[in-house]
């Protein structure tokens, strides 16, 4: 499905899909320094245990971040002077159990590299995902 088309229902342009390329990056410390870690706002980690993601194993998020971009389409959604982002939405496969999530990545303008941003719990529920188009 690479290439494909997105249709918006929203009256808003159309936004192309693609997947992340292989070679794009994920900064250990976006891991081990701010999604695994507790956190008094927008913690994360709650949510990633949930799967049976940890500290002690943060190259698994590591992987099943990466094996959800292999696997779902991402969808451009805004660009800025610093690039254009996309919105992979999906289910990340953890050691015991897996969470519905939304992945954002970063093309950078300045050079066409892309690499990840963050996730963030998905509002859709299993069998009905939704778009935020």
């Amino acid at each position: 499905m690479r290439g494909r088309q997105a249709t918006a229902l929203t009256g808003y342009p159309t936004r192309s899909a693609m997947r992340i390329p292989s070679d794009a990056t994920i900064d250990d410390t976006k891991l081990t320094n701010y999604l695994l870690v507790e956190r008094p706002w927008d913690d994360k980690s709650g949510y990633l245990r949930r799967a049976g993601f940890e500290l002690k194993n943060w190259s698994d998020l590591r992987t099943a971040i990466r094996q959800l971009a292999d696997d779902v389409d991402a969808i451009a959604d805004l660009s800025n002077e610093y690039g254009t982002f996309y919105r992979v939405e999906g289910t990340l496969k953890g050691p015991t159990d897996s969470v519905q999530v939304v992945c954002i990545w970063m093309q950078r303008a300045a050079n066409g590299r892309f690499h990840f941003v963050t996730l963030k719990p998905s509002t859709a529920r299993r069998g009905n995902v939704s778009s935020t188009l």
